[in-house]
């Protein structure tokens, strides 16, 4: 299930208060990499699309993967941007909205946090009733396969086949 408001606005903490920290670069870069759908909060959604466009280095299309400029004065820049006029990233945006850039989430964000932060961005939401029919195969399922199974001549059936 995507990231819960609290956990949303530490991503957003860490992307935009420790990308000076070498040991952090790699991590945020992987972090700009995922899809905005891991926020569940449309206001941190649209923040973190905001950096990930403003933070995207220019590259070929064609050839080469997106990558970001993460660290020294452009990442400052883009922050600095959103902080002094938060409506660059949404036309309803105020300074509450943005208040949270640039302060560092705390010690508890740790390489720790980070990889149960990257597993919670995908983890999608069991629904209920759903697990014991997922673990016992039909009947149905069966003699489908069954059936595709028989009507297709194995290997050494098409070989035998085939004119010499």
């Amino acid at each position: 299930m995507p990231l819960e408001s609290e956990d949303g606005a530490k991503a957003l903490q860490l992307i935009t208060s420790r990308y000076n920290q070498r040991e952090w670069r790699k991590k945020i870069e992987k972090t700009l990499s995922l899809p905005p759908a891991g926020f569940n909060d449309e206001t941190q959604r649209k923040i973190f699309l905001y950096l990930k466009i403003g933070l995207q280095a220019y590259k070929s299309r064609r050839a080469d993967p997106p990558s970001w400029v993460v660290g020294g004065f452009g990442t400052k820049e883009v922050i600095d941007r959103a902080l002094f006029k938060p409506t660059v990233i949404d036309s309803e945006f105020t300074k509450e909205h943005v208040a949270l850039l640039g302060q560092d989430p705390g010690e508890e964000v740790d390489l720790v946090w980070w990889e149960d932060m990257l597993v919670n961005w995908f983890e999608e939401p069991e629904e209920d009733g759903e697990d014991e029919t997922d673990d016992e195969p039909s009947e149905d399922s069966e003699s489908a396969s069954d059936h595709d199974q028989s009507s297709e001549p194995s290997d050494s059936a098409k070989t035998e086949k085939t004119p010499s």
